[in-house]
C-alpha cells in the first residue's frame, strides 16, 4: 500500500480543516521560523510565528488572492560592545507562505513578546450561504383550455 505525505499541504493551509480533520496522526516538519496555526472560533483562526529579534519595521505581511505571505529581513547591525563570539540567535531572512481557503481574510496582525500573531476570519458572503426553502402544501392548479372548432 502506498502512503502519501500530505504534511507540506497541511502546514501551509488555513481554512481547510474539514478536509484535514479526516487525516490524523502526522506532525508538521520543522522549519524556520517556527509557527502555530490555531482555530480560535468557528470561523476564526490565528497564525503565530516566532520572530524573536525582528522588529515591526523588519517584518512584512501581504495577502494576495488566496495566499498569505510573511517575510522578515533583518537590517544589518554591527556589534556595539565588541565582537560577537557566538551567535545563537537566528537573524536570517525568511519567507513563509500560507494558502488560505476561499473567503478567509486577514483581520489583524500584532507583534507581542517576539511572537507575530495574525488573526484570520472566514466570512462567507450571504449569497453563498445555504438557505432554507419553505415547502408549501398548495395543490397544483389545473389549467383548462378549450379548442375552438
Amino acid at each position: 500500500m502506498r502512503t502519501f505525505d500530505l504534511s507540506p499541504l497541511y502546514r501551509s493551509t488555513v481554512g481547510f480543516d474539514r478536509l484535514f480533520s479526516m487525516l490524523d496522526g502526522f506532525e508538521a516538519a520543522p522549519g524556520y521560523p517556527p509557527y502555530n496555526i490555531e482555530r480560535t472560533g468557528e470561523n476564526a483562526y490565528r497564525i503565530t510565528v516566532a520572530v524573536a529579534g525582528f522588529g515591526e519595521n523588519e517584518l512584512s505581511i501581504e495577502s494576495k488572492e488566496n495566499t498569505l505571505t510573511i517575510k522578515g529581513a533583518k537590517q544589518t547591525q554591527t556589534a556595539q560592545n565588541g565582537e560577537v563570539l557566538y551567535q545563537g540567535i537566528a537573524a536570517r531572512a525568511f519567507e513563509r507562505a500560507f494558502q488560505l481557503a476561499d473567503y478567509v481574510t486577514v483581520k489583524n496582525a500584532a507583534l507581542e513578546n517576539g511572537l507575530l500573531h495574525v488573526d484570520l476570519v472566514r466570512e462567507i458572503p450571504e449569497a453563498k450561504k445555504p438557505r432554507q426553502i419553505p415547502i408549501s402544501n398548495a395543490q397544483p392548479q389545473v389549467v383548462e383550455t378549450k379548442v375552438a372548432a
